[in-house]
């Protein structure tokens, strides 16, 4: 099959089962991994209030620990953007409260992918920052944002099912895109194939999140 379908379909299947069992329960990148056209459409990029609130209402109890790495002190120490307040919204939303994440949600936005984040249950996302994503010639970026699937393809290979704390963050990890990343380092330290972890194990209602300072890219 078509690794373009492959992504989009892995990606689709992933975390519509992930917000199933939720709601049962209670440097440059290389070219990125374009969807076919016979795909499934995903949500809509705007979430409903209802969704929004079921997944926000209770974090996971699984979650344990505070944000560790030196770029951690970009997060605001109260308020919108503040540790105490991402771990209550979802993924999806707390992406779009970080500062140095704001191109990134700009990318989730553009890709119709913040409803589908929302609706996750336990998965970790490796978030690029916005000097990540400057890195990228201004040419290549704007062709990707100009394609939703490669940008869906893309996003997939940044987020792994579980929540990984800095002890699960080693050796070989299968992202929803099918491929894998490689993890080594320890707590403040840990480097996600060539990227360095800035800020991680930042803690939102249903995801965890480790800021990297290159787009992730596929191997």
């Amino acid at each position: 099959m078509n690794t373009r379908l492959l992504a989009l379909a892995a990606l689709t299947a992933a975390l519509s089962m992930s917000a199933a069992c939720g709601s049962q329960g209670g440097g440059n990148p290389a070219a990125p991994v374009a969807a076919n056209e016979t795909a499934t459409e995903m949500p809509s990029e705007t979430p409903s209030p209802e969704a929004s609130e079921t997944v926000s209402a209770s974090p996971s109890p699984s979650v344990s620990g505070s944000p560790v790495g030196a770029g951690c002190s970009s997060l605001p120490v109260s308020g919108k953007g503040s540790p105490a307040e991402l771990a209550k919204v979802p993924v999806g939303t707390a992406i779009s409260d970080i500062p140095s994440l704001s191109t990134l949600a700009s990318v989730v936005k553009k890709a119709g992918l913040v409803e589908t984040l929302n609706s996750a249950k336990d998965i970790t996302v490796f978030a690029p920052t916005n000097d990540a994503f400057g890195k990228i010639p201004k040419n290549q970026l704007d062709q990707l944002m100009s394609n939703r699937k490669s940008l869906r393809g893309l996003l997939a290979y940044h987020v792994v099912k579980g929540r990984k704390t800095p002890a699960d963050m080693r050796g070989k990890l299968a992202t929803l895109e099918g491929r894998k990343l490689d993890v080594s380092g320890s707590d403040s330290s840990l480097k996600v194939n060539d990227a360095a972890v800035t800020c991680g194990n930042i803690a939102t209602s249903n995801a965890t999140i480790y800021q990297v300072d290159k787009v992730l890219t596929p191997r």
